[in-house]
């Protein structure tokens, strides 16, 4: 059997195209975490995250068949723009329907405070101002989140985050800076401390 645990990216679409199906097994075992991670970010629903996470990749593997896949930077940033597309189409179509939403924690301030008390343990701290920034995320506008988000958790470039968007670069930067300050204001508000030390 033939291992491609070393194999570029760019090389598994190549061989995955010319009929090699363990290529894009490569591909889905090196992705599909963060993949999966973006979406549940965004739906909050682990249904809708399944169902969008196996269309994404429905529709990389129909594209790359037909021949259809243009290398324009990393494999990555083009699925990720896939996924993207996809929550656009969902999020527009839930706006059509009557949805009822069950208040939940995402989007509640209760113990938003609490979350911010000091520990001496580094490691723990940490996580908690991991957990600050994620709650202060879910409170910042969409566009602006979108950025803060790719930029921070899935550590892509600008120069990626503004192909998957369909926006400028600048446009990317100036929305993660306005995610930023606002970030800020929302935590000094709430007294929030966002420093493990």
């Amino acid at each position: 059997m033939t291992t491609y645990s070393n194999t570029a990216d760019n090389e598994l679409v190549r061989l995955f195209c010319a009929g090699q199906n363990e290529a894009f097994d490569e591909l889905l075992l090196r992705y599909k975490d963060r993949l999966y991670s973006y979406l549940t970010f965004y739906t909050k629903n682990d249904d809708m995250a399944d169902d969008l996470f196996q269309e994404t990749f429905v529709r990389a593997i129909v594209t790359l068949r037909q021949g259809r896949y243009q290398e324009t930077g990393k494999f990555y940033a083009w699925l990720t723009r896939i996924a993207h597309n996809l929550l656009i189409d969902q999020f527009r179509t839930e706006k059509n329907e009557p949805t009822i939403y069950e208040d939940g924690k995402e989007n509640s301030w209760q113990g938003l405070t609490q979350l911010s008390v000091k520990n001496h343990e580094s490691e723990m701290a940490n996580e908690q101002i991991l957990r600050d920034v994620r709650n202060l995320m879910d409170h910042l506008p969409d566009d602006q989140r979108e950025v803060v988000y790719m930029r921070f958790y899935q550590e892509l470039s600008f120069k990626e985050i503004s192909d998957i968007t369909g926006v400028s670069i600048n446009t990317a930067l100036g929305r993660m800076r306005y995610g930023i300050i606002n970030m800020r204001k929302m935590a000094e508000r709430h007294h929030i401390t966002l420093s493990s030390e």
